[in-house]
């Protein structure tokens, strides 16, 4: 692959791990759905037990469907390599895992992924790793925050709900400063809209169900590093815990990708259209979303990003919670489901996560809600909420 086929995205997705000669030449790649691999001579056994990164063995480490995914998922982000697993939280567990001992610290933006965040309080305490949590948006933080037995940073710039960035630059020059290592969450971008690895840091993940399968038919995780990483983590999390991707999802995966450029294209623009359409709504107190110029981060999201793609969140004037469930629930064609990156619209209440009791319509996260805006037009998807606004008493 020569330089210029590294950077165009239109050979990555189409040609990039495809050799066609091997396959009776078919457009489509075959899914080889296979557990095993058989071998004419016992040496060449021999050879894939001492080395089994390098040939196909066992399904559960290398399989050729998934092979040409990983070499585009890896070009995509930019990386030496990657491994694909059966789901976003496998990613953040494997990288994890792989790269703290008992003892350590970890330094994590707050509130990152709920299944991070359940690994860092309640799986790592058990073998003495503890977490610090802190507001990831200055670089003073993580300075403070560190301690000496501070061995990985893990952020997710931007996290999935109120769209707080860190400085990627400045946290990777920091963390190379003090020899640890930066794991950063990227699933709300993608790599085609943020490469996390272009600006020095070390391990980048995403939850491949979201955009780069694009059809809400399929769970998987993406984890992208340097061959010495990925190397280290293949031979012993990946293969112990048993995550890896199975070759028909690897498949579907490497048909989402066939057209994730148009498809953030398209809902790039219907979000644009959505987010106006929200902030001039008399019953919206307040747009939440990281191209919009009314961000706190603004000029951040615009220097390290090059898009935001369809998740978005408003705060809805509501003095009870019964208002926010009905505005929810009178939507006739937004889905009230979790995730996002689908040919669907979906919209998910944050006050979902408490009892009635406990809702307080003065705090704003509890009057919070996350749209995903989908492929239907945009008209489709303003009319839906406009006639459920309508019904707001």
């Amino acid at each position: 692959m020569t330089e210029t086929e590294k950077n165009n995205i239109s050979y990555i997705l189409n040609e990039l791990g495809e050799e066609r000669e091997n396959y009776f030449n078919a457009i489509s790649p075959p899914i080889i759905q296979t557990s095993n691999f058989a071998f004419n001579k016992v040496d060449d056994l021999r050879k894939a037990f001492e080395n089994e990164a390098s040939t196909y063995l066992y399904s559960r480490g290398i399989n050729p469907t998934v092979d040409i995914l990983r070499k585009k998922l890896a070009a995509l982000d930019a990386a030496e390599d990657c491994l694909v697993f059966n789901s976003g939280a496998a990613a953040i567990f494997t990288s994890i895992l792989a790269n703290v001992k008992a003892g350590d610290n970890i330094v994590s933006v707050n509130k990152p992924y709920t299944w991070a965040q359940k690994m860092f309080n309640d799986i790592l305490p058990r073998f003495n790793v503890t977490t610090t949590y802190i507001d990831g948006k200055n670089i003073e933080n993580f300075e403070r925050a560190i301690l000496p037995n501070t061995s990985l940073i893990y952020l997710e710039s931007p996290n999935s709900w109120d769209f707080a960035l860190q400085d990627l630059q400045a946290v990777a020059d920091l963390a190379k400063s003090e020899n640890i290592l930066t794991i950063c969450d990227n699933s709300y971008c993608t790599p085609i809209y943020q490469k996390p690895i272009e600006y020095g840091i070390d391990m980048v993940l995403q939850s491949a169900t979201k955009y780069i399968g694009g059809h809400s038919d399929v769970v998987a995780g993406v984890l992208s590093g340097s061959k010495e990483m990925i190397r280290k983590i293949f031979n012993s999390e990946y293969l112990c815990i048993g995550s890896g991707i199975q070759p028909f999802n690897a498949w579907l995966l490497l048909r989402g990708l066939r057209t994730l450029p148009i498809r953030l294209e398209r809902i790039t623009n219907t979000t644009k259209k959505a987010v106006s359409y929200l902030k001039q709504h008399q019953k919206v107190e307040q747009v939440i979303f990281p191209f919009d110029e009314s961000f706190p981060q603004y000029e951040l999201a615009k220097q390290q990003m090059t898009g935001a793609c369809g998740l978005l969140s408003f705060i809805i004037k509501a003095t009870d919670i019964h208002q926010i469930e009905k505005f929810c629930e009178d939507l006739q064609h937004i889905l009230i489901a979790v995730s996002w990156g689908g040919h669907e619209s979906l919209i998910i209440p944050k006050c979902s996560s408490i009892k009635h009791e406990e809702f307080d319509a003065g705090n704003s996260d509890h009057c919070m809600l996350r749209l995903y805006v989908g492929l239907e037009e945009p008209e489709y998807i303003i009319k839906d909420l406009e006639q459920a606004f309508d019904k707001m008493i």
